[in-house]
């Protein structure tokens, strides 16, 4: 007799594993930066070239509505570790860190048995040795880990050691490093659980000669306009052309996606491809600079469709042994759930913000059952106060460093506070809730009046035609629902799941 959907979805959130797969899968992260989605081939990109990403989109499951879980990266970056919304422990924006409390999935999988190994960009945290929220103290055995973005020859730390200078392209440098950890794994017998992730295509931009060179042609229009990002050779803004800017910001994804294939290989040729989920996404969407006739409204750092949907592709073919597209609502968020679920390995015990997507891989899941919920926290405070660091700011200093400067420093320090207290304009900022086709959006205007803004994509999805007025029912009751769930984050931001850890 055949399981309904229901059921279905119940024992495989519970973590019932499909009767297939015997073993616990390894499991490999894989996360682009600034990567939105419509730059890849199998989502039409007119010019960027990215052949192994649409073979995984032709072969293993295609997640044609997936989130990040914020508009910029660390806040993203965070939600995958923990499954929870960056805001419920202070991860608000780029430079803020995770807290030492929270429970990562990289803790539950080494816990279970797995050996976990991180690489390429961390942060969420100082990667040095000391850090209460480096790799390590978060979960991982080992790591060859970058503070923030890096480019060509990166400048990385081995497990919380001084930076080292690795030669080459560095999305290849960091897959290489994966690529001996997973060989180590395999000859000790133990699962392995891999973060890969790169530092490309962030700005600033370059390339291998033989990457630009698949970009020389681009059409003039490109040559006309100007655009402002980061000087390679000062560290400071500057303004170029964005023909120029586009060929090396495509070729740095051409490279990326080259390293993913390499990757790929290495598990075909070692035996270890059946049983091995790999999970690529974006950390947001793409940058202002590198957008081409964007399909969506907005992008990197705003709340509309080409701010936070990113690529998401998934390969095991034990368990995805044919091709499937999926349109069900997904979220970074769901990272965690979803594989603690494949590792049989119980949930933390405190709010998530993900579900298990598990159904999804077997057909079962058509609908997501509960919304998706975005929110950009307001971190202006009032005028004087000092609030509490929740780590000392010494143990906070990157020290990996990098192109870009940030008040004259080639490197990146972190932050976290303490919030005990909650008051009425902790709730503002750009939000949003996700449910089925319908998208709530909320954000202030000027002198701190909210505007509601209501859309069905399915048949807006450019998000032009506002119905919080004609379906102005609807948009009350997901703003109602919305302001719930933001209450419950913000118990969550004052410490208070973690009890007497607090």
């Amino acid at each position: 007799m055949k399981l309904t959907a229901f059921f279905a979805f119940l024992l495989l959130s519970l973590g019932a594993a499909s009767a297939d797969v015997v073993t616990r899968p390894n499991i490999i992260l894989l996360m682009g930066d600034d990567h939105g989605w419509e730059e890849t081939g199998y989502n039409g990109h007119p010019h960027v070239k990215t052949p192994v990403l649409d073979d995984m989109a032709a072969t293993g499951l295609r997640l044609d509505r997936f989130y990040a879980a914020h508009p910029s990266c660390s806040p993203t970056r965070g939600s995958v570790l923990t499954g929870r919304h960056p805001n419920r422990y202070g991860t608000f924006a780029p430079g803020w860190s995770l807290r030492p409390e929270e429970i990562t999935i990289a803790k539950l999988l080494r816990d279970s048995g797995y050996v976990c190994g991180h690489f390429g960009k961390w942060h969420v945290g100082a990667v040095k040795a000391g850090s209460p929220v480096n790799p390590g103290a978060m979960g991982f055995d080992t790591w060859v880990s970058h503070d923030n973005f890096f480019e060509m020859n990166p400048h990385l730390s081995r497990d919380g050691g001084a930076p080292e200078r690795y030669e080459g392209e560095s999305s290849a440098v960091i897959v290489e490093e994966a690529r001996k950890f997973i060989e180590r794994s395999k000859t000790d017998g133990k699962p392995f659980f891999a973060i890969v992730w790169f530092g490309s295509p962030h700005e600033p931009y370059s390339g291998l000669p033989e990457d630009l060179a698949l970009y020389d042609d681009l059409p003039a229009k490109y040559a006309k306009k100007k655009v402002r990002l980061t000087s390679n050779e000062t560290g400071l803004p500057v303004e170029r052309l964005q023909g120029e800017v586009l060929r090396e910001r495509f070729a740095e994804i051409t490279a990326m996606d080259r390293a993913i294939g390499t990757l790929r290989d290495h598990l075909k040729k070692s035996g270890l491809k059946d049983n091995t989920l790999v999970w690529y996404c974006g950390d947001n969407g793409t940058d202002g600079t590198g957008q081409v006739d964007p399909p969506f409204r907005g992008a990197k750092g705003g709340m509309y469709e080409g701010g936070i949907r990113v690529p998401g592709l998934i390969e095991w073919p034990a368990r995805i042994p044919e091709p499937k597209v999926s349109a069900v609502n997904a979220v970074t968020s769901d990272i965690l759930p979803t594989l603690c679920g494949v590792a049989r390995v119980p949930l933390p015990d405190r709010p998530l913000d993900g579900i298990n997507l598990a159904p999804v891989f077997d057909g079962y899941l058509t609908n997501r059952p509960e919304p998706i919920f975005f929110w950009s926290f307001v971190t202006r405070r009032a005028p004087g106060e000092q609030p509490e660091p929740w780590i000392d700011p010494a143990l906070q200093a990157g020290t990996t460093p990098l192109v870009k400067l940030s008040g004259g420093k080639a490197t990146r320090d972190f932050t976290n506070f303490r919030h005990p207290r909650i008051e009425e304009a902790d709730y503002a900022g750009a939000r949003v809730m996700l449910d089925g086709s319908h998208k709530l959006v909320i954000h202030e205007k000027k002198g701190g009046e909210a505007k509601r803004e209501l859309f069905d994509l399915s048949t807006d999805p450019l998000e032009k035609s506002d119905l919080s007025e004609t379906d102005a029912e609807r948009a009350a009751a997901m703003a109602a629902r919305l302001r719930e769930w933001q209450a419950g984050v913000l118990k969550s931001l004052t410490g208070a799941d973690y009890g007497a850890k607090k």
